[in-house]
């Protein structure tokens, strides 16, 4: 593969941290999720620093978590579902590798989120229309930041193997 590392963006429960193990299993790299990455480097879970430093001091303590990663090779990144949409954190990225947008439709992210086992500070306590429109709003604010990814990806129909061929056909592998 030409590239040294691949960043996978999109909103939050589209499978990113999934993909990224499989993915990186299968190209014989490294993966970071870098929600774990943030957690192990400030020592506490992500919702407790939401909670206590709010998203400006979150957004910050998160970029420095993404520019650490720099000179990582052969390693794919699971980005939290923000990252791309906050300062210059996108092209830090596509200067720094290949990104995909992993796109899922807002009804399918509501589910997956609905059924999450996950504590996502953004959606906790919304459910059913609230949750929909949550979402509708906020994808409205950051597919502008995700359509600049290198490749957009129908995460609803992909499977790794989909991945691979799209990786492939762009001659990125």
């Amino acid at each position: 593969m030409s590239t040294k590392k691949i960043f996978l963006l999109g909103f939050m429960g589209c499978g990113k941290s999934t993909l990224g193990r499989h993915l990186s299993k299968a190209l014989g790299w490294k993966f970071i999720d870098l929600d774990s990455y943030f957690e192990d480097k400030f020592k506490t879970t992500v919702p407790l620093f939401f909670k206590e430093f709010g998203e400006d001091g979150f957004r910050d303590a998160e970029q420095s978590a993404l520019f650490d990663l720099k000179d990582l090779t052969n390693t794919v990144i699971a980005t939290g579902g923000g990252v791309p949409c906050f300062f210059n954190n996108m092209d830090f990225m596509n200067q720094n590798g290949v990104t995909i947008y992993m796109k899922v439709s807002p009804a399918v992210l509501a589910q997956r989120l609905s059924n999450s086992k996950n504590v996502r500070p953004l959606v906790q306590g919304k459910i059913g229309n609230e949750l929909i429109e949550y979402i509708n709003d906020k994808l409205k604010s950051r597919e502008p930041f995700y359509n600049r990814a290198s490749i957009i990806a129908d995460a609803e129909l992909l499977d790794l193997n989909g991945y691979l061929r799209v990786l492939e056909d762009t001659g990125l592998k």
